[in-house]
């Protein structure tokens, strides 16, 4: 196979959640003031929640602020989320596979550690990732293409052997300036809002029918 590793996306990639996380934001960002549409929200709704809240609502709190309101939008996240923790269609069979072949994973998010292991610790599926990368790990979030590089090193791959999966615009535009290809989950964008990238090899609703060779 032309691969030996796999990097996971989280949310919207191996759980169907962004959802949760787009509502959790519309609330409380209206909550501050910031007065702004569910679609606005969705569109601001990547990188790391501080570097959410100031886009959104520039120079405004401070970090401890900013790490305050962050915990809160994670507590009612978890909270509405968690009767719905699923692994997407087909993935845990895919896992599976891809570990009884040799094949290298990790997780490449922005996500904070607590999701990550929400997620990890709530499906019992950590012992598949050879290593993690969260929000914590990298200086510069998504669409940077630190997150994967990151994955990639501590996986001992090189960056053209990785196959990159993903949900949306902004973390396939940090697979592309990794030099990654990537597949792309169509959970919560359509395959038109993907247009411009060239490192796409293929769009796919679910892992259930997904074969790689």
């Amino acid at each position: 196979m032309k691969y030996k590793a796999f990097l996971f996306d989280l949310n919207g990639t191996m759980i169907n959640d962004v959802s949760f996380h787009i509502s959790a934001w519309y609330r409380i960002l209206n909550e501050l003031g910031a007065h702004i549409s569910m679609e606005r929200a969705k569109h601001e709704c990547y990188g790391k929640n501080q570097e959410l809240l100031e886009r959104v609502l520039p120079n405004r709190f401070s970090r401890e602020e900013k790490d305050k309101i962050s915990q809160e939008k994670e507590r009612q996240y978890q909270e509405e989320f968690k009767p719905h923790l699923k692994l997407i269609s087909g993935l845990e069979k895919f896992l599976k596979q891809s570990k009884n072949a040799g094949v290298k994973m990790a997780i490449g998010s922005a996500a904070i550690q607590s999701n990550i292991d929400f997620v990890l610790d709530g499906l019992e599926i950590r012992y598949y990732f050879d290593a993690i990368v969260g929000a914590d790990d990298v200086m510069h979030s998504k669409p940077d293409p630190e997150t994967y590089i990151q994955c990639a090193a501590r996986l001992g791959i090189a960056v053209k052997d990785c196959l990159v999966f993903e949900d949306a615009p902004k973390g396939v535009e940090s697979a592309e300036r990794a030099d990654m290809d990537c597949v792309v989950l169509t959970t919560l964008h359509k395959a038109g809002e993907f247009s411009h990238y060239s490192n796409i090899i293929t769009f796919i609703e679910d892992y259930s029918n997904f074969i790689l060779s």
